[in-house]
């Protein structure tokens, strides 16, 4: 069973803001001519990279988990002013999940495969079809 990674997605409003915004730098690679894909960028390099390579890094924006992308691979490197870093390389796809309520927290934190919440499946009638707002507002007052 996969191992997940779950971080606060800073500077996003909402679940089809960080889609636009993953679009955009995978749109930017393709203009340049590099390889369709992401990174985003940490100070810490996990230490259970072996675990957690096929898994997903959960997105929690404003107190929700709400989205996830998998984790296609993980890579430690020196920047430009010789400080540690670590590129967690993303799938493109930024994938909808059940809201969850999640606290603040610093850095990432290790996600067992069975605490994950389940994809929405956005092509089905119900929660999925449902503005990304209710959701959160249902999930919040505990009815999602």
């Amino acid at each position: 069973m996969a191992l997940h990674l779950i971080k606060l997605c800073v500077g996003a409003e909402s679940l089809d803001d960080l889609r636009q915004w993953t679009a955009a730098r995978f749109r930017e690679a393709g203009r340049r001519g590099l390889p369709r894909r992401h990174a985003h960028v940490t100070r810490m390099a996990p230490k259970r990279a072996d675990d957690l390579v096929g898994g997903s890094l959960y997105w929690v924006i404003k107190g929700q988990i709400a989205a996830r992308q998998t984790l296609l691979g993980i890579e430690p490197f020196v920047d430009a002013d010789g400080i540690g870093r670590c590129r967690l390389w993303l799938d493109e796809t930024v994938v909808a999940v059940a809201p969850r309520p999640m606290r603040p927290f610093q850095g990432w934190r290790y996600y067992a495969a069975e605490d994950a919440p389940p994809d929405l499946d956005e092509t089905q009638a119900g929660i999925a079809e449902m503005p990304e707002t209710l959701r959160r507002e249902l999930a919040s007052l505990g009815l999602l």
